[in-house]
Formats: C-alpha cells, structure tokens, sequence
C-alpha cells in the first residue's frame, strides 16, 4: 500500500493499493484515476505518487528474491577431462551387414 494525502483542508492520509491505479493526471491538482473507474484527488504530486509506487513494487520484490544469490550448477567453473582411447565396441549386427 502506498500512503497519500487526500485533497482536502485537513489533507487526510490514507493508504491505497498501488495495483488499482490506471492514470495519474495533473489537472492541476493531481487526480488518481482507479480500476473502478473512480477518481480521487490528492495533494501529492503525480512525481511523488509515482516515486511511491516504484519504492512499494521494488519492496515487494526485495521480499520475493533471495538477498544472496543462489550458486548454480551452470555457475561453476568448467573443467576439462582427459578421455583415455578405447577400441570401438563390437557390434554383431554390424559385422553380419558387412558381410
């Protein structure tokens, strides 16, 4: 949730979930427009409002990915292996079509 100031005398918090947002437009006074198709009036600026919406969605997504990062197989060093020569292996079905 992100915390605004509606536009009043007393310039209310409240706190509104930054999801339901669809526009912000600066008429002059900074209007939200919702999913709902409602809009509310705010005293913050569309700059502050949008600052708080990105600082909300990357404290969403600090929660949801590990604070160290994770070793992957993919990740380690590659390392290279002497092959040791062999003969072939026999197949009989091969030797008969030869034949």
């Amino acid at each position: 949730m992100i915390r605004l100031h509606r536009l009043s005398t007393r310039a209310e918090v409240f706190y509104l979930n930054p999801d339901l947002i669809v526009a912000i437009d600066s008429t002059p006074d900074t209007v939200v427009t919702l999913t709902t198709h409602q809009k509310v009036l705010v005293s913050d600026s569309p700059e502050v409002v949008v600052t708080a919406i990105k600082d909300w969605r990357a404290g969403i997504l600090s929660q949801a990915l590990p604070s160290t990062p994770v070793k992957r197989r993919s990740d380690a060093a590659l390392t290279l292996v002497a092959a040791a020569a062999a003969p072939p292996p026999s197949n009989p079905d091969h030797e008969e079509n030869d034949r």
